[in-house]
C-alpha cells in the first residue's frame, strides 16, 4: 500500500514538548483513527488494524484516552434493560 504524504504546518511553541517528527505523525494518525471510530466511520476491528495494534489494545487505549467504547443513549439503554429483564428466568 502507498502512502499519502500530507505536509502539516506545527506552531512552534509545540516544539517545547520536546515531540519529534515521527511522535507527533503518530499522535496525528492516532487521533484521525480515534476520530473516525468516535463518528463512526470504522469499526473498533479497522481502527485497530489502521493503527497497527489487536483489538484488545485498541480498546485499552479508548480506555486511556477516555473514549467510551459503548455509547447508548437513554433510549437504547433502557431497551437494553428491558431486554435482560425479558431474559431472567423466574426460579420454580
Amino acid at each position: 500500500m502507498t502512502e499519502i504524504v500530507f505536509e502539516v504546518r506545527v506552531p512552534p511553541e509545540l516544539s517545547q514538548f520536546g515531540l519529534d517528527q515521527k511522535e507527533i505523525q503518530r499522535r496525528l494518525i492516532e487521533w484521525l483513527v480515534l476520530s473516525l471510530f468516535t463518528e463512526g466511520h470504522v469499526s473498533s476491528g479497522k481502527a485497530a488494524h489502521l493503527l497497527n495494534m489487536s483489538r484488545i489494545e485498541f480498546l485499552s487505549l479508548l480506555r486511556a484516552r477516555g473514549i467510551a467504547y459503548i455509547n447508548y443513549t437513554s433510549e437504547e439503554l433502557a431497551e437494553e434493560f428491558a431486554a435482560v429483564e425479558e431474559l431472567k428466568v423466574t426460579p420454580k
